[in-house]
C-alpha cells in the first residue's frame, strides 16, 4: 500500500521520493528510523521490532523491511540479539597502495588471516593477464581482510613464482604484500582496476562471516612494475555495508580547460575578457595588474 508524504520538488528528489509524493509504508518507517539513527549516533541501540512497530503504528513485517534496508546500506549492524547504529564506512582510496596502508590511515588496525598460499600452474586466463606462458608456476595467496578484528573482505592474489621465489618462506601473511615486494627491490609502477557489485558465494560468505544476500564490492586489479611488466592479478571482495571507495580525479590530457565564472557560466569566446580564477573562486588580476594579498 502507498502513502503520501509531505515532500515535493528538489528536496523530494534528493530524498528518493517520486514526484507524485507517494511511497510504500515501509519507506516512511525507514525515513523515521534514519532520524532516530542520527539522534542515537554510532553504537546507539535501537528499540526492538515490536516497540518500533507500536511506535509507528505498523506491522512488525513493515519495520523488519525498513531495518533490512538500513542494514544492507551499512547504517545499522546486528549486535547479539539487538540492532545498533553502525559507525562510518571504511574509505579505501583507489590508488596503488595496499589495504594495510589504506586502513591504517583511518586509525583502524588492519589485519589479514591466511586462508591459502599455494603454488599452481597458470591457467589460460591468468597467464594472459600476467603475460606468462600457460602452465607457468604461480603463487596463489588468499587472505581474509580484517579491520579492528572485524572481518570485512577476502583477497585473492596471483603472482608469478619467479617474481617472488621465497614468498612461502619469508612472507608474513599478516603484513602488506606491497611492503614485502618493496623490501625485495620490486618497484610498483601502475595498475588497472575494475569494480563491480556481486553477491558472495556460500564459501566467501562463510569466510567473511556475512549472509550470502549482502551486496559486495568486487575489485579486479592488475598491477604492473616500474618497467611496465605485469606483476600480479588480484581479486578483492569487500563488504558493501562497510566500505566505500574514493578516487582523486583530474582533467584529461589535452582537455579544453577554458575558465568558468563563479556562477558556472563559461567566460566569453577567444578574445573576450576572460580573467582566470584562483582556487578560492576570486578572479586573478590580469598580467601586469596589482594582485591583492
Amino acid at each position: 500500500m502507498n502513502h503520501p508524504i509531505p515532500r515535493a520538488g528538489p528536496e523530494a528528489a534528493r530524498a528518493g521520493v517520486p514526484e507524485h509524493g507517494r511511497v510504500p509504508k515501509y519507506y516512511l518507517v525507514k525515513a523515521r528510523l534514519e532520524e532516530l539513527v542520527a539522534e542515537l549516533g554510532p553504537g546507539g541501540r535501537l528499540p526492538t521490532e515490536a516497540d518500533l512497530a507500536q511506535r509507528h503504528g505498523v506491522a512488525r513485517a513493515t519495520v523488519r523491511q525498513a531495518l533490512r534496508e538500513l542494514l544492507l546500506e551499512g547504517r545499522l549492524r546486528r549486535q547479539g540479539r539487538g540492532t545498533v547504529v553502525a559507525g562510518p564506512k571504511i574509505e579505501q582510496p583507489l590508488s596503488l597502495s595496499s589495504y594495510t596502508e589504506g586502513v591504517s590511515r583511518q586509525g583502524l588496525r588492519p589485519g589479514r588471516t591466511l586462508i591459502a598460499l599455494d603454488r599452481l600452474p597458470a591457467d589460460a586466463a591468468v597467464a594472459r593477464l600476467l603475460e606468462v606462458p600457460e602452465g607457468e608456476p604461480l603463487w596463489h595467496l588468499e587472505r581474509v581482510l580484517r579491520a579492528d578484528e572485524e572481518r570485512v573482505g577476502l583477497e585473492s592474489t596471483y603472482v608469478p613464482v619467479a617474481r617472488a621465489p621465497a614468498l612461502d618462506r619469508d612472507f608474513d601473511p599478516e603484513g602488506s604484500f606491497y611492503g614485502y615486494l618493496r623490501g625485495h627491490g620490486v618497484r610498483l609502477g601502475a595498475a588497472e582496476e575494475r569494480i563491480e557489485t556481486v553477491l558472495a558465494t556460500p564459501r566467501e560468505a562463510l569466510l567473511i562471516g556475512t549472509p550470502p544476500a549482502l551486496p559486495m564490492l568486487l575489485l579486479h586489479r592488475r598491477s604492473l612494475d616500474a618497467a611496465g611488466r605485469p606483476l600480479e592479478q588480484v581479486r578483492s571482495l569487500y563488504r558493501g555495508d562497510r566500505f566505500s571507495f574514493t578516487l582523486a580525479l583530474g582533467a584529461p590530457d589535452g582537455a579544453d580547460s577554458a575558465p568558468y565564472s563563479p556562477d558556472g557560466t563559461p567566460d566569453g569566446p577567444d578574445g573576450a575578457d576572460s580573467a582566470p580564477y584562483s582556487p578560492d573562486g576570486t578572479p586573478d588580476a590580469p598580467d601586469g595588474a596589482p594582485q591583492e594579498h
